[in-house]
């Protein structure tokens, strides 16, 4: 049975009818195109079967379900749901069924959840949390999701003196103390590890900078010590 991850697409199955067509044996057939001489014979009896129609990707769903609940059970599962506002367990207690099976019936009935019900008249009062808007997509890369973290009160330079890019990354780093997200060692050193990724995990030295101890003693107001 064809398969979206099939080794053969559309084009490599016409090859191997045309290839079988020019005298190739089979064997050699699969050779060249890394297939066994099974999947070989597969798509040339299709091909002679139902023409080039045959070697495209069918569906993979069972032509029947003889384990599916009949309708007659559904519509019963639907009305004892109605009737007695009760959830799945309740509801396969009552009528001798697995509850992942009366589940799977209220989902595809398309029930709304206890949750938005009213108790009283059973009418949906509540908006279904189910929305058209998904996070998948058919392709990978297609839909990018960042998670940003805003870091406010960013102080400005005490002095006004300095202006470089090391002095800025303490600066904001002693406005990221406080945050889990960033540590103020990766925000005043390039390149350096943090405490989790660093895989010795060594312990960070202490701040010895003045103008790094300056951030701090305005955070905590006491003066810096000068060495």
């Amino acid at each position: 049975m064809s398969h979206r991850n099939a080794r053969t697409t559309f084009h490599g199955r016409l090859l191997i009818v045309r290839r079988y067509q020019a005298g190739w044996p089979k064997a050699h057939i699969a050779k060249a195109m890394g297939v066994s001489r099974k999947c070989v014979h597969t798509w040339i009896s299709r091909f002679e079967t139902e023409g080039e129609d045959g070697l495209h990707d069918r569906s993979s769903r069972p032509h029947t379900s003889p384990t599916r609940v009949r309708p007659s059970v559904e519509n019963q599962i639907v009305a004892w749901r109605k009737r007695h506002r009760c959830g799945p367990d309740e509801i396969a207690a009552k009528l001798g069924m697995c509850p992942r099976t009366v589940s799977r019936v209220l989902n595809r009935r398309q029930m709304p959840h206890l949750r938005e019900l009213d108790p009283m008249t059973g009418q949906v009062i509540r908006a279904s949390k189910t929305t058209a808007v998904r996070y998948e997509r058919s392709r990978p890369g297609e839909l990018v999701h960042m998670d940003v973290k805003k870091l406010g009160r960013i102080p400005r330079m005490v002095d006004g003196a300095r202006t470089d890019e090391d002095v800025l990354r303490i600066e904001i780093a002693g406005t990221a103390m406080d945050s889990t997200t960033f540590t103020r060692w990766s925000m005043t050193t390039h390149g350096w590890p943090t405490q989790k990724s660093c895989p010795t995990r060594k312990a960070l030295p202490a701040p010895d900078s003045y103008d790094e101890q300056r951030i701090i003693s305005a955070r905590t107001g006491s003066p810096p010590s000068k060495r």
